[in-house]
């Protein structure tokens, strides 16, 4: 069993981390207080409540109140208003979760309650005052919650080591959950549950008076409160006299358990007792059911006592049996109404590893269906292709699945399908996935995991009926990553969880890879990233650790790998997400329950006390030491103020007081503290100090002295092994649990097969108690086993070896017999037959026994035996029976285990002589060879012939589910044989047979059914083999894997046993089996079947007709005169060096073969000439000859002898064929003498690249630094400027626009010290043709689609090509039309662009047009359709530019004639000329400086002939200087031609000629 970490069984939840404020100010404020009887605390202290006995007490002083005291109770309630009758209804069923926890024995509070902390209101609240008297306050009933947070037990759910815990857990979790939460914090109950007779306005005033000498208060709140009182009074007193008028109908009340029965398991034989406790009034009368059928003690004297006492209910099992199994029903009923409460009953049979208590422990009802067959009607389940135990490896997919037929079937009425997993249920996650279709439950694995292995079990209810099948899955550890390196670690879950640290724990895995396991590497991972990170870098061998380093209030997820010396595993399955967090702390609060059981606390208000320093830790103990860290635990401070605290942990040497401060950089938060990093084997001591704003308080009392090392012991190894038989692939082994065992998680157990020295683990996840059942073991092996224990400080040494045990199936009764019927009746006797067992138990059926009775008018006698010695056949006739007489009778079969139980009671069948003509019907029908499509019936004759004997039988088959009217014969005519092999038959479908016999009066009465049967060919099903030995001996071979050790081969032929021929000899040894002929012949024809008894029906059949016959012959005649098979005849092949290689390969060889050499009829024998060598391992025969010379010239033979076998091949080298062979040898020869040297390894090549380039390239080897190699055209040394660089072997020569002039002779020479090679290239005649095709198909590639330009004569489509050459042919095509070129459409080429030209284009111009670029051999298209938009803006843009072009061409210019400047002299005569052109003739103006110029007698302007503009000024002056210009416009533009004037005077120019000399010379000083 697992239990607690000691750690945690120690430890008390005074922590900061897992209460508020609030809760932690009550249990100190509580821990105050004076012993009570009842102590609340939380944490591994108890819940104890006043004893059952008080309890009883008070049940049933409830029960006998008087009336009155009910009116006084009902107005008390009435008088606090509608929302105290709410809060009653509430808190009457929170005491009535308390009480159904405390009927399931809840003393022990370790067990943990949900987080309510979210719940509480945010400000505390001050106590509203109570007027009720002390004594009364006792007996309230809270509602309101004390919150209970989560913490270090989660992992507690789900793995608590009995079921009653685990029932108690789920008790304690409802029960605290209704008693104390509610969602706005600490409200004081303001309903009474009971009240002490007498007046209630005086008691009241009682309490005014008590609680004013009590307590002290303002005058404000003194006036208030009176006058609450005051008027409190005053409505008790109406509503007392109100409730004085009611009618007594008033105070009944319908049922109520006080405490409910709880279910038990027990075991055979034992007694069990379940109790509860009910009020209500009237007293309600209490009816125990079983199953929904009311318990009659007086039916079953003895069984069932019932007793009822003080309000005490009880139902006794007397000797509980596996009948008793059932769910019980406790209905309590009385005017008011009827409440029922449940509870199961498990009776246990010790057969098995499953613990049905899982499925029954529930304290809640079944569902119940509502159906048309009435309430709750009964059904009949069972399960078709069930799973069986099954293997899986981890990270693969399996799925279980079974067939559940429901009787009777109801629509629209679906059964509850749960899966379980060693007895927990088992839901739908993202590892296992549940899927019910209405027929069929699947739970389907869709990543395996050892955590995965166990006993699954299906369970199907329907209303209250329900089936459940079993079996084991087994889960193998996945391939190893690193050979050697142990398996995956499982298991891995949180136990404690704070914001400072969170304790990981695991499972050790099964294997260890061959060497021990040095310790475990844990890695976190946060959730939502893919981040893996290790946490430890020292492998830890304690298989818990502490993972500090965390973000507060993130999740993370966990994964633990194991080392060895070998390397690390693989990681385990990751844990569920764990957070970093602890709740926020409240305002503290100081409470006490005053009711311990009732829940109710009265909460009163401290005032503030700020700055206080807190004072020191309590209650410091070391929860938990290993090699690797040590674990802290505390309480807080009682003194601390309202505001958060802080914890620093100090740490000091034995005997010393050198403390030292451990957490020095981060204060720890929560009261517990993991420790690292200190010295294994050192003693130390530990204390802790407190601190907030005020300060660091006093430090804790020390801890005792503390060695650093491991504290859980290992376990120490189980004892006396013993396994015992079970079935044909499994053994039960049973162990002595290990004694001293602390917090052990399971056990591992391993199999070997004797002599064999490996050991293999029989389950991958530990389990719990002293006995497993070892699945997939090899039937006949002898096993060993050894068990060792499990927990969390590591792996026990291994237990003795158990003894040897043979695996193979336990031997039981057989199974009752079937089918009984009259095979013959006489007067006074009849002979009956009947089906065998359909299991025999594992061992030979050794006899029957036959009963028999009476039926007179339909009322059965009583039974008879009718042999006292066993019969043998599965027939009988019965003696001196009475005539006309109607009896029946039943068979049962026996074994060397015992008598089985009796078949079903047969039909009724009358004692009288038969006198039909018909025969009766055949018997012991029984099947065999069943396959997919085809299975052999047999049958025996039937006793009674009729009046002439039986000439043949008829076969009839029907579909199992076919209707009577559905059968149809197999044969037309009747059969002889008895026996048919049935032909033609559906896989999958279930049939039934009959046979009938015929005689010559008729047909006679059927058979008893044979089947139902499917048609299948079952998994492992072998054939007989016929097989000739290499004597010629023909033998049928059968073996079967299945047999068990009672189990014979039977040989037939023509299902007639063959056990007196003297034709045959049969040899069985193991589970194999040989029939041998002596002398095949025609005799032998027929079908020989083998039957392996004590087996499902296995058996097999071989047809010998007479072709089979004449086969089988012939191979015999083979293998007498052997001859030696050859895989490849003599063959000859030429070897590197021009060596010749002779030979030939036979199908096998022994050790034993000789060969023989023989040239043209002559033995040829190893020497210089001839090598000769054989590989008897492959067959392979070869002589090998260094040259081949003419007298050579021959037939070549090898003899092969191997034992009686013999061979030969010949191959014939003469002529031609010889001649053509010596060449090719003399040409290797010299190829490798070539090869010694530099040389080619590729000779000379050429490749046109994507640039169409020309690349020659050749490929050398053998090379060194000095080699040489040089380039020649046409016997002409070319230049290569780069030096070739032999690292790849490659050498190129890149010939660029490759064109005619390039065609020629190439050559390239390799040469060193040690030799040259050549190799030459020929690029003329067709090989140049072949070339230049490459490069025009790479021209023609390269070019790119057809693009349309628009210009002013019109359009053009072009194309680019990354060169262009002459051999490329371009043709151009419109419409599918080749393209005739005229002056209006033409077509070029223009560098590397290939065009055509559609001048003037006309809407004639429009489609599709295909460019053809034609290399020699194939026609590279390019297309463009210029139609629709596309012609449309290609022709806008014409025109747009042919305008365009007309108006640069017509515009107005000055063509020429004005110069940019003139110089004049003074008085001189200025004459410029220039020309004008355009169309129309332009407009002439002429400017001066920017301003129009008129023409006058001093400046003449004219413009002649709309050609010439004349500019004349006859003498000049100063006054002329300045720029002009020449403006010339016509309708498509203008133009300006600018020209300066510069008038000097001849008297100034030389006045200033002087006078720059001068200025000049200044500047040069």
């Amino acid at each position: 069993m697992m239990s607690l970490p000691f750690y945690q069984k120690s430890h008390q939840h005074y922590d900061l981390s897992y209460r508020n404020k609030d809760l932690r100010t009550t249990m100190s404020h509580y821990q105050q207080e004076k012993k009570r009887s009842a102590i609340y605390t939380h944490g591994s202290t108890a819940y104890s409540s006043r004893s059952s006995a008080a309890h009883r007490q008070e049940a049933e002083a409830s029960r006998q109140m008087s009336a009155s005291s009910y009116q006084q109770q009902a107005s008390q309630a009435y008088s606090l208003g509608a929302t105290q009758h709410s809060s009653s209804e509430v808190s009457r069923k929170a005491t009535a979760a308390y009480d159904y926890g405390y009927s399931h024995g809840l003393t022990d509070s370790s067990l943990l309650l949900e987080d309510y902390s979210s719940k509480l209101s945010p400000k505390t609240k001050r106590a509203k005052h109570s007027l009720l008297s002390g004594e009364e306050k006792e007996n309230l009933a809270s509602d309101y919650m004390v919150p209970i947070f989560s913490g270090r037990q989660v992992h507690v759910s789900g793995i608590a080591d009995t079921e009653e815990e685990r029932i108690k857990e789920a008790a304690a979790y409802i029960a605290q959950r209704n008693l104390l939460a509610r969602e706005e914090g600490l409200v004081t109950s303001k309903q009474s549950r009971t009240s002490r007779q007498g007046k209630v306005s005086e008691q009241a005033l009682a309490i005014l008076q008590q609680e004013e000498a009590f307590e002290k208060k303002s005058r404000k709140v003194a006036i208030r409160e009176k006058a609450e009182q005051l008027s409190l009074r005053k409505t008790l007193e109406e509503t007392q006299t109100y409730h004085g008028k009611l009618n007594e109908d008033h105070l009944l009340h319908a049922p109520e358990f006080i405490i409910k029965p709880r279910s038990h398991t027990v075991w055979e034989k034992e007694n069990v007792k379940i109790h509860c406790s009910v009020a209500g009034w009237p007293e309600p009368r209490v009816t125990w059911y079983k199953n929904q059928v009311p318990i009659n003690v007086h039916a079953n004297p003895g069984k069932y006592i019932i007793e009822s006492r003080y309000g005490m209910h009880t139902l006794e099992i007397d000797t509980c049996d596996f009948e008793d199994t059932a769910q019980y029903r406790a209905s309590a009923m009385n005017v008011k109404g009827e409440l029922s409460a449940y509870a199961s009953i498990v009776v246990k049979r010790y057969k098995g590893e499953l613990d049905e208590t899982r499925f029954h422990a529930s304290t809640m009802p079944f569902s119940f269906a509502v159906t048309p067959f009435g309430y709750a009607s009964k059904f009949d389940i069972h399960f078709d292709d069930k799973f069986d135990v099954s293997f899986g490896r981890e990270g693969e997919t399996m799925s279980l699945g079974c067939q559940v037929v429901i009787t009777p079937e109801i629509k629209h009425f679906q059964p509850e399908v749960q899966w379980y997993r060693n007895g927990a249920p088992v839901s739908s996650s993202k590892w296992v996935q549940t899927h019910w279709s209405g027929d069929r439950a699947t739970l389907t694995f869709s990543h395996l995991n050892k955590e995965d292995e166990g006993l699954y079990t299906i369970r199907v209810r329907m209303g209250e009926y329900y089936e459940q099948y079993s079996a084991y899955v087994f889960v193998r550890d996945a391939d190893a990553e690193i050979e050697g390196a142990p398996a995956a670690p499982l298991d891995v879950v949180s136990l404690d969880a704070n914001k400072d640290y969170i304790i990981i724990s695991w499972k050790q895995p099964a294997v260890d890879g061959g060497s021990p396991i040095l310790g475990y590497f844990i890695d976190k991972c946060e959730v939502g990233t893919d981040c893996w990170s290790q946490c430890n870098d020292t492998p830890v061998k304690f298989a818990r650790f502490p993972v500090t380093g965390l973000i507060e209030g993130r999740s993370y997820l966990f994964r633990v790998r194991a080392v060895n010396k070998t390397g690390i595993g693989l990681p385990s399955r990751v844990s569920e997400p764990v957070a970093a967090l602890d709740p926020s702390e409240k305002a503290r609060l100081k409470s006490r329950p005053s009711a311990p059981w009732t829940g109710q606390i009265i909460v009163t208000e401290e005032e503030p006390t700020e700055g206080i320093v807190p004072g020191p830790p309590t209650d410091l103990s070391v929860t938990e030491a290993t090699q690797s860290y040590v674990v802290l635990s505390w309480k807080p401070p009682g003194q601390r103020g309202h505001e958060g605290i802080m914890y620093f942990v100090e740490k000091c040497d034995a005997g010393t007081e050198n403390w030292q401060r451990v957490n020095t950089e981060l204060p720890v938060k929560s009261p517990r503290f993991a420790l690292f990093d200190l010295a294994e084997g050192k003693a130390y001591r530990f204390r802790v100090r407190c601190s907030n704003s005020a300060g660091v308080g006093e430090p804790s009392e020390p801890t005792e002295v503390t060695i650093v090392g491991d504290k859980l012991d290992i376990p120490k190894a189980p004892g006396k092994i013993i396994p015992s038989r079970n079935t044909d692939t499994s053994v039960v082994v049973s162990w002595e649990e290990s004694k001293d065992a602390t917090e052990l998680v399971g056990y591992y157990i391993e199999s070997s097969v004797v002599g064999s020295g490996k050991w293999e683990p029989c389950n991958n996840n530990p389990v719990k108690g002293s006995r497993f059942t070892c699945h997939g073991l090899a039937t006949g092996q002898n096993y060993i086993f050894r068990v060792r224990a499990v927990n969390a400080a590591g792996l026990s040494e291994y237990s003795q070896d158990s003894e040897a045990i043979e695996v193979k199936a336990a031997i039981e009764v057989p199974s009752p017999p079937s089918d009984i019927t009259c095979l013959e009746s006489f007067r006074d006797s009849m002979v009956l037959g009947w089906k065998q067992p359909v299991k025999t138990g594992g061992a030979e059926i050794t006899g029957y026994y036959v009963n028999y009775r009476e039926v007179t008018d339909g009322v059965p006698g009583k039974w008879r035996e009718a042999n006292i010695k066993a019969v043998s056949d599965a027939a009988y006739k019965i003696s001196d029976l009475k005539e006309n007489v109607v009896y029946q009778f039943q068979v049962s079969a026996m074994n060397i285990a015992g008598l089985g139980a009796p078949s079903a009671v047969s039909k009724c069948f009358k004692c009288e002589e038969w006198t039909i003509a018909v025969p009766g019907p055949p018997h012991s029908l029984q099947y065999s060879e069943v396959r997919k499509n085809s299975l052999v019936l047999q049958w025996k004759p039937p006793v009674y012939t009729g009046r002439t004997p039986v000439t043949g039988y008829f076969v009839d088959l029907k579909e199992t589910s076919g209707k009577d009217d559905q059968w149809r014969g197999l044969n037309k005519a009747a059969i002889q044989n008895k026996y048919l092999k049935v032909d033609g038959l559906k896989e999958g479908i279930s049939y039934v047979f009959r046979v009938r016999a015929i005689n010559q009066a008729g047909v006679g009465k059927p058979s008893d059914l044979a089947g139902p049967v499917v048609a299948e060919t079952r998994p492992g099903t072998k054939e007989v083999v016929v097989n000739v030995d290499d004597d010629g001996i023909i033998s049928l071979n059968f073996e079967c894997d299945q047999m068990t050790p009672k189990s014979e081969f039977t040989w037939s032929k023509d299902y007639v046993s063959t056990e007196d021929s003297a034709r045959l000899e049969v040899e069985s040894k193991g589970n194999k089996t040989k029939l041998t002929f002596k002398d095949l012949g025609t005799d032998d024809l027929g079908i020989y079947s083998c039957d392996v008894t004590d087996t499902d029906g296995i058996a097999s059949s071989y047809l010998i007709d007479e072709a089979e016959m004449k086969r089988l012959l012939a191979l015999s005649q083979e293998h007498k005169f052997p001859t030696v098979p050859s895989k490849s005849e003599l063959a000859v092949e030429i070897l590197e060096k021009g060596q010749v290689r002779f030979w030939m390969q036979a199908e096998k060889l022994s050790g034993n073969a000789k060969v023989n050499y023989i040239f043209n009829e002559k033995e040829i024998f190893e020497g210089p000439k001839y090598k000769m060598h054989i590989d008897r391992n492959t067959g392979i025969i070869e002589m090998f000859m260094e040259k081949l010379q003419d007298e050579d010239e021959g037939t070549y033979t090898f003899q092969i002898q191997d034992g009686k076998a013999t061979g030969h091949s010949t191959l014939v080298l003469i002529g031609d064929v010889y001649k053509k062979l010596q060449k090719e040898a003399e040409f290797q020869r010299q190829e490798w003498i070539r090869k010694q040297g530099p040389h080619f390894a590729e000779y000379l090549s050429w490749e046109v690249t994507g640039e169409c380039n020309v690349l020659l390239k050749c490929k050398v080897a053998n090379i060194k630094k000095e080699t040489h190699i040089v380039w020649y055209k046409d016997e002409r040394e070319i230049s290569v400027d780069e030096k070739h660089d032999f690292k790849d072997g490659i050498c190129t020569l890149l010939i660029t626009e490759f064109s005619k002039k390039d065609a020629g002779f190439y050559e390239v020479i390799l040469k060193d010290d040690r030799g040259k090679d050549k190799s030459r290239l020929k690029l003329v005649d067709e090989a140049f043709k072949e070339l230049m095709t490459e490069v025009c198909r790479k021209i023609a590639l390269s070019a790119t689609d057809l693009k349309i330009q628009s210009t002013a004569e019109g359009i053009r489509l072009y194309s680019f090509v990354t060169y262009y050459l002459d051999d490329l042919k371009v043709n151009w095509s419109h419409n599918g039309t080749d393209i005739k070129f005229t002056d209006r459409v033409k077509s070029g080429v223009t560098g590397e662009q290939i065009w055509l030209q559609i001048s003037e284009p006309t809407p004639n111009d429009k489609g599709k047009y295909v460019m053809e670029l034609f290399d020699g051999k194939t026609g590279h298209q390019r297309t463009v359709d210029l139609s629709g938009q596309a012609f449309d803006e290609a022709f806008a843009e014409f025109q747009r530019l042919k305008q365009a072009a007309i108006a640069e061409k017509n515009r107005a210019r000055v063509l020429g004639g004005l110069p940019d400047v003139v110089t004049i002299q003074e008085g001189k005569a200025l004459n410029l000329t220039c020309t004008v052109w355009g169309d129309p003739t332009p407009e002439v103006s002429w400017l001066k400086n920017e301003k129009p110029l008129v023409s006058d007698d001093h400046c003449n302007l004219r413009f002649e002939s709309g050609k010439t503009a004349f500019f004349t000024i006859s003498g000049v002056s100063t006054a002329d200087s300045g720029k002009y210009g020449l403006v010339v416009k016509n309708k498509y533009g203008s133009e300006t031609s600018d020209f300066t004037v510069s008038v000097f005077i001849p008297e100034e120019e030389a006045r200033k000629a002087p006078a720059e000399p001068q200025k000049g010379n200044k500047k040069s000083k």
